[in-house]
């Protein structure tokens, strides 16, 4: 029996796609994106022992896809390996991790970058990956079901009949 991840796509083209050749699930930008990173004569005039602010633009890519993790599961999200050295960007919370509660209609997942360099990504470029597995709160039952599951699909459904969770750093900081 496989895991299932219920996936509502936001923005067509963008559903996450299961590969062959690995074990974790690719993730699309759902728009085109085009930063500007440090300079060279940026980075040199901020070389040195002393370290000031360097202006890297940021930016939060939308993936296009709103999910409803299996019950117990939580998502971890990493670039892709090549992602660096193809688009130039760095994640800023690498890994990421999306809990099971973030599983609204509107809660869009994300991939917050900083530019290391020029950047331009297509989209629907594969740029990110992620895969499930059990939480901290998962109970033994939780935990048993996905030690025993034959892996994960992708169930595309129209709607996710769950409350949204407001957003990336909703909860705030304290």
């Amino acid at each position: 029996m496989k895991q299932i991840i219920k996936v509502k796509v936001v923005v067509d083209g963008c559903a996450p796609t299961i590969s062959e050749d690995g074990d974790w699930i690719d993730l699309r930008s759902a728009i085109p994106v085009e930063l500007n990173g440090p300079t060279a004569e940026m980075l040199k005039k901020h070389k040195g022992v002393r370290y000031r602010k360097l202006e890297f633009p940021y930016l939060n890519i939308p993936l296009g896809v709103a999910m409803k993790l299996p019950d117990g599961m939580e998502a971890v999200v990493a670039l892709r390996s090549s992602s660096n050295k193809k688009f130039h960007i760095l994640q800023v919370n690498a890994p990421g991790v999306i809990d099971q509660p973030y599983c609204g209609p509107d809660d869009v997942w994300g991939l917050p970058i900083l530019a290391t360099g020029e950047v331009h990504i297509n989209q629907f470029d594969r740029i990110c990956q992620f895969k499930i597995q059990p939480s901290q709160k998962a109970t033994v039952w939780q935990k048993l079901k996905w030690l025993f599951s034959s892996g994960v699909k992708i169930e595309l459904v129209d709607d996710l009949d769950y409350p949204n969770r407001e957003g990336f750093g909703h909860s705030g900081v304290q």
